[in-house]
């Protein structure tokens, strides 16, 4: 009977996609009155409208409104979290404030959210399921490997919490007091799950789906980067975690008492055998595969593997040995959550999201057409109010920034979001996405933005696979130390193969050229005819050192759900960090042989 009751609610979650997507018009339009209903006392609105026609004149929202950055919001995000009203911006009381990242665009940013935007985000979390099965058969017969972390929250000074989009998720009724769902049997306990300490909660989450090996029918992580930090964190202590199954008991090392009480369970007895098979597969020299011989029985990774998560593919691939579907289910953020991908298994290249039209009013920025991206607005400029244009008026194959309004009183709020329109579901558009407009390495007149930059990496780390290396991570940094100054890029390298001699100083000088010969004519102008940059250089760095960066930014607040590294350095303490674990430097030829036309 339970089955068949959760077979409804899947069947019930696509008609709902089918319901909203055929009406995408009209249900944003429906949205955005209620949003301005609830919100019409606030004094931010206020400053741009009053009087009923407010609530009825959508056009006059639009009209008066203006298009905002942070820096617009913050002034009364600010007085909220010192302890004024949430009148200010929303009619809801506003219940925590959700930090942003803070390492793909700088400072954390602090979000407000209202308790219903927890019925909201669970929403697109109950579409996930319903969608993966139309694909993938049977995922109620085993368990998901998930690896979620929380990180230790804040309180601003009037006592709101302070804590990450995934972290309030984790730790609310919505996730803790879930039904059981045989689609959603995780391995891991939630009381690891909920473990402040990042090593402990590793540790404990790496043992219960070692345990649970012959049972685990999916892995994942939210982001492929976390999945990458467990694979190394496996790679260090997988002898420390057979010492545990083989006596029955914990290391020592793990203090936290929910999590010995949970795991007091997973292991339940000793089980020498099932060590034995796990550092059988360990013990190999290379661990390409890996994870379908620890979890034969896996179906398919999930983790966002989009944006700037896209550069991590190549070793996913490498440790499943591309034989797992590598699948990105959703796009969120700490304002909003956006969409679902309706087509699961397709290649990362290729994946799309469908915006969901109930989670918040969408806008978008046009930034160009016809495969030229143009940015049009730098992130501070005002943007003219009559330049935006609706979800369903979208066109296929231009470019857009997205702007969201909230029921948690953010107001045609420029998310930064750079997205491609590529295709349709019903009167819904699907987005791909592009790059963080506001993420630049930049030396003179020269613009290289984050989409730039990662195409150029992934074309030169091509040169490296017949040495049997794979690029494992890289950043990059703007150095004007010197005159001209130049691009400095810190390259962590692995040997997967028989080959662990260093590299030949040509195979790295080549790699400089070929990032360079790909990056865009301003630059190549500027390193040519205005020797205004100077030669790039690639700085090799030990295995390790980008697992040690993220140390440095989760240390700084950040939290290990939502890290991405960041892929322009302007912290000086990362730096010293980058800096310190150089093995060895290239530069690209100081006078490059390009023809400019």
């Amino acid at each position: 009977m339970d089955g068949k009751k959760l077979e409804y609610k899947g069947e019930e979650a696509l008609e709902e996609i089918e319901r909203l997507t055929m009406n995408a018009g009209e249900v944003q339009e429906t949205l955005l009155k209620q949003i301005l209903t609830q919100n019409k006392e606030t004094e931010y609105l206020n400053k741009y409208m009053k009087g009923e026609t407010f609530i009825t004149d959508l056009q006059e929202f639009k009209k008066r409104v203006p298009v905002i950055s942070y820096e617009g919001i913050f002034p009364y995000i600010q007085r909220i979290a010192n302890g004024e009203d949430s009148s200010l911006i929303t009619g809801h009381p506003i219940t925590e404030m959700l930090c942003s990242s803070g390492t793909s665009a700088g400072e954390p940013k602090l979000m407000p959210s209202i308790a219903e935007d927890l019925d909201r985000r669970t929403f697109v979390y109950n579409l996930i399921m319903p969608i993966m099965n139309q694909y993938v058969p049977d995922l109620d017969e085993g368990k998901a490997m998930y690896l979620y972390f929380v990180k230790a929250e804040k309180c601003t000074p009037c006592g709101l919490p302070a804590r990450s989009v995934l972290t309030s998720y984790y730790k609310s009724k919505h996730f803790k007091c879930r039904t059981h769902d045989p689609w959603n049997d995780f391995t891991s306990p939630d009381q690891t799950i909920l473990c402040n300490d990042i090593n402990q909660s590793m540790h404990c989450q790496l043992l219960a789906g070692l345990v649970h090996r012959r049972h685990v029918l999916r892995l994942g992580a939210v982001f492929a980067s976390a999945l990458l930090r467990a694979i190394s964190f496996l790679e260090r202590n997988w002898r420390n975690l057979c010492d545990d199954i083989r006596n029955g008991h914990l290391s020592s090392f793990i203090t936290d008492p929910s999590c010995c009480s949970c795991m007091s369970t997973v292991l339940s007895s000793p089980d020498p055998r099932l060590a034995d098979e796990i550092s059988k597969i360990c013990s190999q020299k290379s661990w390409k595969g890996i994870l379908c011989k620890l979890w034969p029985k896996a179906k398919y990774i999930e983790a966002v593997v989009t944006g700037s998560m896209a550069q991590y593919v190549p070793a996913l691939e490498h440790y499943c040995e591309g034989k797992l579907p590598l699948v990105c289910t959703m796009y969120a953020s700490s304002e909003c959550y956006f969409g679902v991908n309706l087509k699961p298994l397709c290649d990362p290249n290729d994946v799309a999201f469908t915006l969901l039209p109930n989670m918040g009013y969408f806008e978008f920025i046009p930034l160009g057409h016809n495969g030229t991206l143009l940015m049009d607005f730098d992130e501070n400029e005002q943007v003219p109010n009559d330049k935006l244009v609706d979800l369903v008026n979208v066109k296929l194959g231009c470019f857009y920034e997205l702007v969201i309004t909230t029921f948690a009183g953010l107001n045609r709020y420029r998310i930064g979001d750079v997205l491609e329109v590529v295709g349709f579901y019903n009167k819904a558009p699907q987005f791909k996405f592009i790059c963080r407009r506001n993420v630049v390495i930049s030396i003179d007149s020269e613009k290289t933005n984050e989409e730039d930059l990662h195409r150029s990496v992934t074309i030169a780390k091509k040169l490296l696979e017949p040495y049997d290396a794979l690029l494992v991570e890289y950043t990059s940094y703007a150095d004007t130390s010197s005159v001209p100054g130049h691009y400095v890029l810190y390259w962590e390298i692995l040997h997967y193969g028989s080959k662990r001699d260093p590299l030949d100083p040509n195979v790295l000088q080549q790699c400089c050229i070929a990032v360079e010969d790909e990056l865009d004519y301003v630059y190549r102008r500027c390193r040519t005819n205005d020797k205004s940059v100077g030669a790039l250089e690639i700085r090799v760095v030990e295995a390790g050192t980008f697992d040690a960066l993220m140390d440095l930014f989760i240390n700084k607040g950040a939290s290990i759900n939502q890290y991405k590294t960041p892929r322009c350095i302007k912290s000086n303490k990362a730096l010293n960090l980058l800096n310190s674990k150089v093995t060895a430097s290239f530069f690209s030829p100081r006078d490059p042989k390009w023809t400019l036309n």
